[in-house]
């Protein structure tokens, strides 16, 4: 049996000239004929001129349809083919989920906020872990709560009146239906990003409202996350001017009260504020003790300045931790889920990430996260931390070694594999050395690798828009690798890694200028290091070894006796 071959493009040309050009050719040229015969010779020529002209127009007309229809097939094609190609690689166009298993309301205008539904469809994998229905219940209640009692509802106006003003001994009086968590704005961009989360969820279990402070540049970095209703703590809030004076010193700082007698069952004042940081003393670490919450509990107004993460701290809480494990049954993916449904990034700073994403790292097959932040006085490029990150890679086979070029096994023409390095660190010197490294000499395995750093502006300025928008793309960009190294102690990369839910290597903190040994562990928990957090227990029982407490709750790899996290694996 005879098989149809099917046609090369000359062939298909032919074919179609044939099928749909010479004959409207013929056509013309009969029409043409029979009215020269039967006009003068003058008319004749002027009609052959006519209907020549006609003629040619015709065939440039219908080769332009075809090629133009032929063109926009192509770029339709192109269209689709790049809105289901995430990481380099053809995939199924299967929709990705917007809503994240229900995480996320499909009550929002897609386009004033579009990370909001499309940040998912640029992890080239789904994330394993998956939202309770029990929290995702919960938000949608907070959603209304917050939209009754958000800014400029009756209740809010209520809730604000006179405060600030006879404080004192508020307990024995109507409150409202509505309590409030306000969220000061200190430090850097990852202490601000983590602090969020950790009083958001402290609001999610008290049944409160979080606001947020806007004298800094919340608005130019995160949309709104709740629908129908604004998280931004107005201007004329009464409190706002104190902000900036609020310390430990202050006769309404929760440890000052404490030591002062000033709080009690009897006497519960109209506002606090909660002093929570790194070098917080241990009365203001009181606030995570049962007995502290009854107490807090009834004050309607709590100001917050923390820059840890506190999240796990909260598990410490008999009251809090029946809750937190129905929310959280996965428990390390806490702040993983928080932030995908809290944080997302404003149209300005998600076209920074996706014209970079897209320019850069879309195309690679394999994609390499490598953070570095270096704690010293006289921060800059050290040789024994470019040593650290070479050995920690190519120890855990995250890059390849190089090798001379006649050592080199890979014939040029192989279909090599590309592999995309993505490095985010004040100082460009560690990228460039990189690209040094793998453009002078072949990699031992044959693989391309090609590094990138958006950016290396060697001072961090915090508060300065654009570094802000900057350094919040970079964190979203170092969560959409496959992988990633991040140095110990940085709230930028425990950012990084868990919004990706990621396990990081985590380089260990250089000692004497020299290279640790080993250079780097790979962390069992995607949940970010809470630092110097409290000694657990309460009364009787502070200082008890946090283990002991909450077998979850352990010590961070990277911060041995001063840090905390979360884990799922015992």
């Amino acid at each position: 049996m005879d098989t149809k071959q099917p046609l090369d493009s000359d062939d298909e040309e032919q074919t179609y000239y044939e099928r749909s050009i010479q004959p409207k050719a013929d056509q013309w040229k009969k029409i043409s004929g029979d009215v020269i015969r039967a006009l003068g010779l003058k008319m004749k020529i002027l009609m052959t001129v006519i209907f020549g002209g006609l003629l040619i127009g015709s065939v440039i007309l219908l080769s332009f349809s075809h090629n133009f229809n032929d063109q926009l097939l192509d770029a339709t094609s192109n269209d689709q083919l790049l809105a289901a190609t995430i990481n380099g690689s053809r995939k199924s166009e299967t929709p990705h989920d917007k809503l994240i298993g229900g995480l996320l309301t499909a009550d929002f205008d897609e386009p004033s906020c579009v990370s909001r539904y499309y940040q998912s469809s640029l992890y080239s994998k789904p994330s394993p872990y998956k939202p309770s229905e029990y929290l995702v219940s919960k938000l949608r209640s907070y959603e209304k709560l917050h939209k009754r009692c958000g800014p400029g509802t009756e209740a809010y106006k209520e809730a604000t009146k006179n405060l600030g003003h006879d404080d004192d001994n508020y307990a024995n009086k109507s409150v409202g239906e509505c309590k409030y968590a306000v969220w000061v704005a200190v430090y850097g961009l990852g202490n601000r990003i983590l602090t969020l989360a950790s009083v958001f969820l402290y609001a999610l279990l008290t049944e409160r409202v979080v606001l947020v402070d806007q004298s800094k540049d919340i608005n130019d970095l995160f949309c709104e996350p709740f629908p129908g209703t604004s998280w931004l703590l107005p201007n004329d809030f009464p409190l706002v001017k104190q902000f900036d004076g609020y310390g430990r010193g202050d006769s309404h700082c929760y440890g000052t009260m404490l030591n002062n007698h000033a709080i009690s069952a009897n006497s519960t004042p109209r506002h606090i504020y909660l002093d929570i940081l790194h070098d917080s003393r241990d009365e203001d670490k009181m606030f995570f003790c049962p007995k502290d919450q009854t107490m807090i509990d009834k004050v309607p107004w709590l100001v917050f300045k923390t820059n840890v993460y506190f999240v796990p701290s909260l598990w410490f809480s008999p009251t809090f931790r029946p809750e937190l494990m129905k929310l959280f049954p996965q428990k390390e993916a806490v702040f993983h889920h928080l932030a995908r449904y809290l944080l997302h990034p404003t149209n300005q700073v998600w076209g920074m990430v996706t014209r970079y994403y897209k320019a850069h790292l879309a195309r690679a097959d394999e994609r390499l996260g490598i953070q570095i932040r270096v704690f010293a006085d006289d921060a800059g490029y050290f040789q024994h931390v470019m040593d650290q990150i070479l050995s920690c890679t190519q120890r855990e086979k995250l890059l390849p070694q190089v090798v001379a070029q006649e050592e080199s096994k890979v014939n040029a023409s192989t279909n090599q594999k590309l592999k995309a390095v993505l490095v985010t660190s004040l100082y460009p010197e560690y990228a460039d050395r990189l690209k040094s490294m793998f453009w002078e000499r072949p990699s031992s395995t044959g693989e391309i690798i090609e590094v990138y750093q958006p950016s290396g502006e060697r001072v961090q300025q915090t508060d300065k828009k654009i570094h802000d928008q900057k350094a919040l793309a970079e964190m979203y960009l170092l969560s959409l690798t496959d992988n990633i190294v991040t140095s110990a102690r940085s709230t930028f990369g425990y950012v990084a890694h868990s919004l990706g839910g990621l396990k990081p290597w985590l380089l260990y903190q250089p000692k004497d200028l020299t290279v640790p040994d080993p250079p780097c562990i790979r962390s069992t928990s995607v949940d970010p290091c809470h630092l110097t957090p409290p000694s657990h227990g309460c009364d009787a029982d502070w200082g008890t070894y946090s283990g002991n407490v909450v077998p979850f709750v352990r010590e961070c790899e990277d911060r041995e006796h001063d840090g905390i996290k979360l884990f799922d694996e015992l």
